[in-house]
């Protein structure tokens, strides 16, 4: 029997062999249109040449850049220093009794070392004899020598008496800076405390 559709076209075979198109040279876009001939295809590859050169040599003077870093003129010299506000709320009165009262008593061992030795300075100098003398010629009569100046101001009586100052100071000193924190406390409460500013150098 005789198709009536005509003559078909063969059918292919499958996994036969397709020719394939020549390879041909990549060509990158350009924005300006290329000259005719082959003044332009040469152009392009040298302006390619040149750019793939231009970035080789940029990416060298960036990375010799980053491998030798020159010191900056205007370089930081000073140090940084770092503040930190804070704020004094409360003060323990207990804390502060016994600082204050190992503080006075240092402060009343050294009025006692004090006072010997500028009395033994004194008495090096001569001081007491001739005050002393003066003293008891102005004070003395017929029947008695006057006032003596150096058995009233021996060494003894002079450390005596500087220690009762000592122990006194002692007392005092104690009592009013617990007294002192408590009023401080009182304070503290109303206005915020005493605010500091400090600082560390890095």
């Amino acid at each position: 029997m005789t198709g009536t559709r005509g003559q078909q076209p063969p059918y292919e075979t499958y996994g036969a062999e397709q020719p394939k198109p020549a390879a041909q040279p990549y060509h990158p876009p350009q924005a300006y249109p290329t000259p005719q001939g082959g003044a332009g295809t040469q152009g392009g590859q040298k302006q390619g040449q040149q750019g793939a050169s231009v970035t080789t040599a940029a990416s060298g003077t960036a990375a010799a850049a980053a491998a030798v870093r020159l010191p900056r003129t205007g370089a930081r010299t000073t140090p940084r220093t770092r503040k930190a506000r804070l704020r004094v709320s409360k003060a323990d009165p207990w804390s502060v009794m016994k600082v204050s009262f190992l503080l006075s008593i240092a402060l009343g061992i050294c009025t006692v070392i004090a006072a010997a030795v500028l009395w033994m300075v004194m008495d090096a100098m001569g001081v007491f004899s001739t005050v002393g003398g003066t003293i008891s010629q102005a004070t003395g009569s017929n029947e008695s020598n006057g006032f003596d100046l150096q058995s009233f101001l021996s060494l003894p009586r002079v450390l005596v008496f500087t220690s009762v100052i000592a122990v006194i100071d002692v007392v005092l000193a104690t009592a009013l800076a617990t007294l002192g924190a408590f009023i401080y406390n009182l304070s503290a409460g109303f206005v915020g405390g005493v605010e500091l500013t400090l600082a560390e150098d890095e």
